[in-house]
């Protein structure tokens, strides 16, 4: 069986990994919103990454799940997976709201 503790910080680094990305995804959306395109992407990578740590955790429980390890499921572990889920959305729409800011961008400044 799986040490309680170790699973908990386990959900606790998706849940820490997952708010890292949608925080990193928002001050993006901000940058675009001021024209700082490159840094706006330079920060969706960074976003990504931090998702990329989160759903390699989540990975990891799940793989000790199906190797027949067992722990406790719990609310905390939930809303981890919530968490998780929500952010990986967020940052889709805040990336297509950021090729609209390029493309409104590109645009206003043809004329």
């Amino acid at each position: 069986m799986a040490d309680v503790r170790n699973v908990e910080l386990e959900i606790f680094e998706i849940i820490s990994n997952g708010g890292n990305a949608k925080s990193t995804a928002y001050e993006a959306l901000n940058e675009a919103h001021e024209g700082h395109f490159d840094e706006a992407d330079k920060l969706i990578e960074a976003a990504h990454q931090e998702l990329n740590k989160a759903h390699n955790t989540q990975t990891t429980l799940i793989q000790a799940e199906i190797n027949g390890e067992k722990f406790e499921k719990s609310l905390l572990m939930i809303h981890a997976q919530d968490h998780l889920m929500s952010s990986i959305s967020e940052l889709s729409l805040i990336e297509q709201m950021i090729k609209m800011l390029k493309r409104i961008h590109r645009l206003e400044n043809q004329g």
